[in-house]
């Protein structure tokens, strides 16, 4: 009897063992599978017990559902004066209280009032409808986002370098110029010595990747180009030296910690208008040097 009940235990041991290691087979949390191989078909499903397989048939069994209690509903407790004291007063969200303003507000109103054509401002540093308006008009032309109409540091940035651009610095002579400034990092056309196109934003070459300065001629062309050394497509390709043209920004142009291979980045708007304006022979002037290249 003895040797019976051993070889009881050691078969419920065995069994129990067994089911063990199978739960442990697939864990959903550890990038695939426990043991690091493939995860059989089917086994997600299993996990989560979306199976095609039918389970046991549970209506033969007759079930009493347990009845419900009665309940005694009982006032919300009345928050004493010390967790009154204790609670956040809530602040007004910047829509609530109207847009916001930002720690660079005098500065955009006047470089804003400078450039022009975003509407009326008043140069005050106090935010009001028509400034908030004017700003969120410029961060939407220059695809600052988000444009919220909030004069932080990118929409200063950008309005700065916009305002301070010298156009005169650029030898157009006659005919059609295209010209960067790379210490502002900011482009413009030209054409028999007027400007037809911006100032608008621009990002050249990053450190080890340096757009170079000096006179320059469009050579080639094309809609869509492909680059073979970075796998991906340049929109409205103009190209003017050593690998490097114009042609559209395959990222966020104001992120300042990367820059292009040494091409002239465009938004779109920009690089769609660069386009139209551009020939072969088109001149290509760039002076200045970018900040820490």
């Amino acid at each position: 009897m003895t040797q019976f009940r051993i070889s009881v235990r050691l078969v419920a041991l065995a069994a129990v063992t067994l089911v063990g290691a199978g739960a442990c087979a697939f864990d959903p949390q550890a990038d695939g599978g426990g043991g690091g191989g493939p995860v059989p078909v089917g086994a997600a499903e299993r996990q989560t017990g979306a199976s095609d397989t039918p389970g046991p048939d549970r209506s033969t069994r007759a079930v009493e559902a347990p009845k419900p209690r009665p309940t005694r509903s009982r006032p919300a407790p009345t928050p004493s004066a010390e967790q009154s004291r204790r609670a956040p007063t809530p602040r007004p969200s910047p829509s609530a209280a109207g847009c916001p303003q930002g720690e660079h507000q005098r500065e955009v109103e006047t470089y804003l009032a400078r450039l022009g054509g975003f509407g009326a401002v008043t140069v005050d540093g106090r935010q009001s409808a028509a400034d908030c308006a004017a700003i969120k008009r410029f961060q939407r032309r220059y695809d600052i986002r988000p444009a919220h109409g909030r004069a932080g540091p990118t929409t200063y940035d950008v309005a700065k370098r916009l305002a301070t651009t010298d156009t005169g610095r650029c030898d157009a002579g006659s005919g059609t110029t295209f010209c960067i400034d790379l210490t502002r990092q900011t482009t413009w056309v030209m054409r028999h010595g007027k400007v037809v196109a911006g100032p608008t934003v621009t990002r050249t070459g990053m450190p080890g990747y340096r757009t170079p300065s000096g006179r320059y001629e469009i050579n080639y062309r094309n809609v869509k180009e492909w680059s073979n050394p970075y796998e991906v497509w340049l929109p409205y390709w103009q190209h003017f030296t050593q690998g490097m043209g114009f042609h559209e920004t395959t990222t966020y142009l104001h992120d300042k910690s990367i820059g292009s291979h040494g091409c002239v980045n465009l938004l779109h708007a920009d690089a769609v208008r660069w386009w139209e304006l551009g020939r072969v022979g088109s001149r290509v002037v760039l002076v200045g040097r970018r900040p820490g290249t």
